[in-house]
């Protein structure tokens, strides 16, 4: 026990040098050597550094292409908070001249985006090539993270990993945090909202400056918390350079969103402590942390000045790390990760000298140093194709169990169960099943159910489906196209991604193909969603059928954020009773945990599209059924007492047991289970009890 405690508490070897030296690991040019930029900041308008020091790096001790400086030797106060650059030569290959420039440090854990390095005096260089200053605070002898003015996380009351979920219980809610709080400018709704605002979602004694007046986050509420989901995916939390949006232009991989980690009337950042105090509450309300993780490319990264060859390809150039197995890779604007190229280096990881791939060994830092710092339960990987190296992938997703298991272990747990509590998914909307059945990651996103569910719902076949029985069986059951188990599937109605049609919000879906009464069809989709085989995520505002107010297509897609006020018309709010219900079951039954799923009933007589299935062992005291009407067929006078609908093989309940009807929250008399009216595009849950 006592070697995993040791290892538990060593992070990748440069994250811990960092605590005692500035540390620029693989330059391209080294003649002139890399600088230390150092001072403090001042404020103005605009900002500036004051005291204003530089120090030469040297050829580290620890090996191959590191230069470093002790801290101790950079006349620094104890107790100060420093901003900093290194200035490198530029080696950007795209650029005709390379002059000198100040980079912000790429492994840096804050940084401050109101001080950027002065661009270089040079016509090809400008405000794009202006990166901001790092944050560190000097104490003790040790280069500490700190946000701006001083504020560092507090975990103190962070519960112990075995309060959480595993990955069978979990509800997930897929969330870009700016969404969370909605502001008018030009008319027009546009996202604007913080980890705090995220927070007060969570956490009912949190009430953030902007959200007076709102119901759903009023003192007492919280909107999440009441839901009753178990897991919040934030869309990418890692810094960007991009102001609002989703993150998907990943800079500064190290360090918590400035913008997302500003708070109060003078919108004093403090991007590192914000997005802590969030995880550290998410914890405490019993809710796993996941990190959408963006690696196939990155925009504005420092390594493009420190050492574009070694860890970048431009879109478009040809370069044959463009393609993988024929597929082009895009970079939507970015830089693309190089994944294959290798030198002789430092390893940043091991602390060895190694023939290593840079830009892999930079992302295992990175969740390194998430996975301990921020204490993240999980991950989901964007555009994993787009990555093209599938064994790194595997290792990425390895390095998180491993340190995971490490932090597990080191809580007095027993190892052998850890793996069942930390989950990779990969999103890739062609759904390679060689990635699950190769073990590079543990789930994948389920497009196909989006889909299948998506025809069902307004009475059709998917063109790649043809038999409707089928397809609903397929929907249900993930392991009918090809997956082996439940925890290795996220299903979905509706994710982020809502440009063009069929993708669009399930009420803008409905309306788009002529139906405007529809409270049935999307309560019918999540009680679906909720009861499949698969772990279920929630789309922010699908629980209650919230709408686009701005076009779905480009930049605009990313800036309409959720209109939580939506969450108190009636009808929506029916709609948010009947997830929220569906929600507490799928988190505290066990038959829906598990893979066994039976389908008992299927009708298809006289324009009925009537299917029933079991989840969990027939006959066992854990069964909840299902009946699901995915037609206009409604049972003749259903309000009669003689009125009924016939479920054949309806199951039997152990002695003493009975049934009760899950999204109603009523209890079901023996005689009437399975014979019930049904109406149309209703489904029915019945839970054994």
């Amino acid at each position: 026990m006592q070697a995993v405690k040791d290892l538990a508490q060593q992070a990748a070897d440069l994250l811990v040098h960092r605590k005692t030296h500035f540390a620029l690991w693989l330059p391209a040019v080294t003649e002139p050597a890399p600088r230390l930029i150092i001072g403090s900041f001042a404020p103005g308008n605009p900002p500036g550094l004051a005291h204003e020091q530089t120090f030469m790096l040297s050829p580290s001790a620890k090996g191959l292409n590191l230069w470093d400086i002790a801290a101790r030797d950079c006349l620094l106060e104890n107790g100060k908070v420093y901003y900093y650059w290194f200035e490198v030569t530029d080696s950007n290959l795209y650029k005709e001249s390379h002059p000198r420039i100040r980079v912000t440090d790429p492994f840096a854990f804050n940084v401050d985006w109101r001080l950027l390095a002065p661009a270089p005096d040079d016509p090809e260089f400008g405000e794009e090539d202006r990166y901001p200053a790092g944050v560190v605070l000097y104490k003790d002898g040790e280069l500490q993270p700190c946000d701006p003015e001083k504020q560092q996380p507090d975990w103190r009351n962070d519960p112990p990993l075995k309060t959480l979920p595993v990955n069978t219980q979990l509800v997930i809610y897929e969330l870009p945090s700016a969404w969370s709080r909605t502001r008018k400018e030009g008319g027009v709704e546009t996202a604007v909202g913080t980890f705090r605002d995220v927070l007060a979602l969570i956490d009912p004694a949190a009430i953030p400056f902007s959200f007076f007046g709102l119901a759903v986050l009023q003192e007492g509420r919280a909107h999440l918390r009441d839901l009753g989901v178990n897991a919040l995916e934030l869309l990418p939390p890692a810094d960007s350079f991009v102001h609002g949006g989703w993150g998907y232009a990943t800079t500064n991989f190290f360090a918590a969103d400035y913008d997302l980690g500003s708070y109060g009337k003078n919108q004093k950042p403090a991007p590192s402590t914000e997005l802590a105090r969030l995880i550290c509450a998410c914890h405490r309300s019993g809710v796993r942390f996941f990190a959408d993780v963006v690696m196939a490319f990155a925009a504005h990264n420092p390594y493009r000045s420190i050492n574009f060859p070694a860890f970048f390809v431009k879109a478009n150039s040809g370069d044959p790390e463009e393609y993988s197995g024929g597929i082009k890779r895009d970079g939507f604007g970015s830089d693309l990760f190089k994944y294959n190229y290798q030198v002789e280096s430092y390893d940043p990881m091991t602390g060895k000298s190694a023939r290593l791939v840079p830009a892999r060994a930079y992302m295992l830092a990175y969740l390194d140093h998430w996975m301990r710092y921020y204490r993240i339960d999980g991950v989901r990987i964007d555009s994993i194709v787009n990555i093209a190296s599938w064994d790194f992938v595997e290792s990425f997703k390895n390095t998180g169990h491993r340190i995971y298991q490490e932090r597990w272990s080191e809580q007095g747990n027993d190892p052998e169960s850890a793996g069942a509590r930390f989950l990779v998914t990969g999103e890739e909307l062609d759904m390679p099943l060689g990635l699950v059945n190769q073990n590079r990651v543990d789930s994948l996103w389920n497009e196909h159910f989006k889909r299948y569910i998506r025809a069902a719902i307004i009475g059709q076949s998917h063109p790649s489906e043809p038999n409707f029985e089928e397809m609903v069986k397929k929907l249900v059951d993930c392991r009918r196209i090809g997956f082996g188990d439940g925890s290795q599937v996220v299903n979905y109605v509706t994710s982020h991604d809502v440009e063009g049609y069929g993708n669009e919000r399930l009420y803008n879906f409905l309306n788009n193909n002529g139906i405007h009464e529809t409270e049935q069809r999307i309560k019918l989709a999540f009680s679906c969603l909720i009861t499949s085989v698969g772990v279920p995520m929630i789309f922010a505002g699908e629980e209650f059928a919230d709408q686009h107010d701005e076009p779905t297509s480009g930049p605009e897609k990313q800036l309409d954020p959720v209109n939580f006020e939506r969450r108190y018309d009636p009808w929506r709010a029916r709609i948010v009773d009947h997830v929220s219900r569906l929600v507490k079951l799928r988190t505290s039954n066990e038959a829906l945990w598990n893979n066994e799923t039976s389908f008992i009933h299927s009708d298809f007589t006289e324009g009925k599209r009537v299917m029933a299935w079991v989840r969990g062992e027939v006959g066992s005291r854990d069964m909840v059924v299902i009946v699901a009407n995915f037609s206009d067929y409604g049972t003749p006078n259903a309000s009669d007492k003689s009125a009924e609908y016939v479920v054949t093989n309806w199951p039997q309940l152990p002695k003493g047991m009975n049934w009760r009807e899950a999204t109603e929250c009523r209890r079901v008399p023996l005689e009437w289970a399975g014979r019930e009216p049904i109406y149309p595009w209703e489904a029915k849950v019945y839970v054994a009890y």
